[in-house]
């Protein structure tokens, strides 16, 4: 069962790895010491929650509903840009830190929401643990299904919260006018560029 859970391990460590919308959100919440261990927990639990439901029998679901996954591809794409937007605005601002003060100052609940966006309305993490994931664990018997689940969720919790523990740590070096605006410049580039991928996956172009 070693054998499974490590498989379960490596395969959804190498699916959270990549820079996205919500490794981007995590680390930018650390950055600014603002509710990350908050966030990172709930990214984890928001994983748990899809990863089981990949490997349990969701990716089925996902299969026969089309119009949900473009539903879901379209406040994506509106959400990626709207953030990416948000991203840019302080990188080219006279005075990042006065920006990044303006940000702070949102409450509890409007970064829960948007952390909750950049998950739940991301269709690549349905791609990745319903499809991908679910249907490797969904090959396995019982027994090895519900490790390799321990695996994928494992990995999930231990990148999130070290994300976003390395980035708080870091904060002082990171939290620099120059270094803000280099971040959060590559930060918007993501964001708009995952968000111009899934509008040509829905087809417009």
């Amino acid at each position: 069962m070693l054998a499974i859970f490590l498989q379960g391990l490596a395969m959804s460590a190498a699916m959270i790895l990549p820079i996205g919308p919500q490794n981007a959100f995590v680390m930018n919440q650390g950055i600014r010491r603002q509710y990350h261990l908050m966030i990172a927990g709930l990214c984890a639990l928001s994983d748990i929650a899809l990863i089981c439901g990949g490997i349990f029998g969701g990716s089925a679901l996902l299969s026969q509903s089309p119009i949900l996954l473009l539903l879901v591809s379209w406040g994506g794409v509106a959400f990626l840009l709207w953030y990416g937007w948000g991203a840019f605005r302080t990188a080219f601002s006279k005075n990042p830190e006065l920006v990044q003060a303006e940000v702070a100052k949102q409450s509890r609940w409007k970064i829960v929401v948007s952390m909750l966006a950049v998950t739940w309305l991301n269709p690549h993490v349905y791609l990745d643990t319903f499809v991908v994931l679910g249907s490797l664990g969904g090959s396995l018997s019982h027994d090895e299904r519900s490790w390799f689940a321990l695996g994928a969720v494992s990995a999930s919790v231990i990148w999130f919260f070290g994300l976003a523990i390395l980035a708080a740590v870091l904060a002082p070096w990171l939290n620099t006018g120059k270094v803000q605006r280099v971040i959060n410049f590559i930060v918007g580039a993501i964001m708009w560029g995952i968000a111009v991928q899934l509008a040509r996956q829905t087809g417009v172009f």
